[in-house]
């Protein structure tokens, strides 16, 4: 009996100021946090708390039946908490109702897993912590940052003591193997890897309101056809997708939220299929295949790799200047310097160099949706620019307890 699996990755990020980086009184003011507010509201109206309510009216209206997951960043956790803290009683109310699994990623969204591992597993773990505590139950599931995964990926998460991995179905990884099956990174004994079922998840997440689509409009009564159509040696169907897909990009006069509405319904009239977590399908007694990640995969733009935050030069030069504060950061950190710390794991979060991306045709429509920039150049000068006055904080509170060795 195949499961629907739907997970909902939330996330906003901490967009810098554009101009100066100093309050009046000359401490550092590294962040917009005016737009960050505004933005954060904005989707809360419009996408967190109408969803979360109509998940919670799904989960009640059939009993239980629809389940559905989440990973929310840290970043946007915090913002909630700051900004709307009703969005965040709103998501623990689901987790009241024993139909949804909280997943654990990165605390900052970030993708140091291969620049800074020591900074990458703080993060992990400060995440995975968090999630325990707010939702009562300690996550078991591990989605990394853009779904990012690869052997290394894989052995870590095992070692932190994970049981599922989150990740893309993407053609280069898989071949003319199916993304409906359970896999086994093969550096790991244990840790199963569910993979998301693109074409599907794109069907919701990218092309639903797209006129041009030969499938326009998409109710939920041909949506539920199609997946009745997958065979029964299927294991799962991976549903992953942004949350703010619902009312955000795409917005409510699409009909989005009433194909959500009546989805389940029209699913569940075959008796073959049912709603469930990765945890739930990962504890069922299915045959899992070893599979090989030789690469990072992600779930980005056409070539699902790295290159929509290391593709250019000015993309790896960020992220290298970046990691190498890491070491520097660490011991302002020991020092009491938060603001320093606080500043500069908020600049690791993945967004800051996906704003740089250079590239083109449909991929580029995508990056300069998301991006605050006029252009690629000024995402890398102004987080260049933020990146210096950080490393001169860290260099004056060297300076002021007289100990050598700072930035430089």
């Amino acid at each position: 009996m195949p499961d629907i699996v739907f997970y909902f990755q939330v996330h906003q990020p901490y967009r810098l100021r554009h101009t100066g980086f100093r309050d009046e009184a000359g401490n550092p003011d590294w962040f917009d946090d005016g737009e960050n507010k505004r933005i954060l509201k904005r989707v809360a109206e419009r996408c967190y708390l109408p969803m979360n309510g109509l998940i919670r009216e799904l989960i009640e209206n059939t009993d239980g039946r629809f389940k559905a997951s989440f990973s929310i960043s840290g970043t946007a956790l915090q913002q909630m908490r700051d900004w709307s803290p009703e969005t965040v009683d709103s998501f623990v109310a689901l987790a009241d109702t024993g139909c949804v699994e909280f997943l654990s990623e990165t605390s900052m969204h970030s993708l140091l897993f291969d620049v800074d591992p020591t900074e990458f597993e703080r993060q992990v773990r400060e995440h995975r912590a968090t999630v325990a505590d707010l939702f009562g139950r300690e996550p078991t599931t591990f989605r990394n940052t853009e779904c990012v995964i690869d052997e290394s990926i894989a052995r870590r998460i095992e070692d932190y003591g994970f049981e599922v991995l989150i990740g893309e179905g993407a053609d280069q990884l898989l071949g003319m193997r199916s993304p409906l099956l359970l896999y086994r990174p093969s550096s790991c004994w244990h840790l199963k890897l569910m993979l998301r079922c693109y074409p599907f998840s794109d069907d919701i997440g990218f092309r639903f309101s797209n006129k041009e689509w030969p499938e326009y409009p998409l109710y939920a009564d041909k949506f539920a056809e199609w997946l009745h159509q997958i065979p029964n040696s299927a294991q799962f169907v991976g549903l992953y997708m942004d949350y703010e897909t619902f009312g955000e990009h795409q917005w409510t006069d699409t009909g989005i939220f009433d194909f959500m509405r009546h989805l389940p319904e029209y699913v569940l009239e075959d008796e073959r299929f049912a709603f469930a977590t990765p945890a739930e399908v990962a504890r069922k007694p299915h045959p899992v295949e070893p599979i090989t990640i030789p690469r990072a995969i992600s779930w980005a733009d056409e070539e699902r790799d790295l290159s929509a935050w290391r593709g250019n030069p000015m993309q790896r030069i960020a992220t290298e200047a970046l990691a190498a504060l890491g070491p520097v950061v660490r011991r302002c950190e020991a020092l009491g310097v938060t603001a320093v710390v606080d500043g500069w794991r908020k600049l690791t979060t993945s967004d800051h160099t996906y704003y740089m991306s250079t590239k083109f045709a449909s991929d580029g429509d995508v990056h300069e949706y998301f991006s605050p920039y006029p252009g690629p150049r000024d995402a890398f000068l102004n987080f260049m620019d933020a990146l210096d006055d950080l490393r001169s904080c860290i260099d004056d509170a060297f300076r002021s307890r007289d100990i050598t060795g700072g930035s430089e």
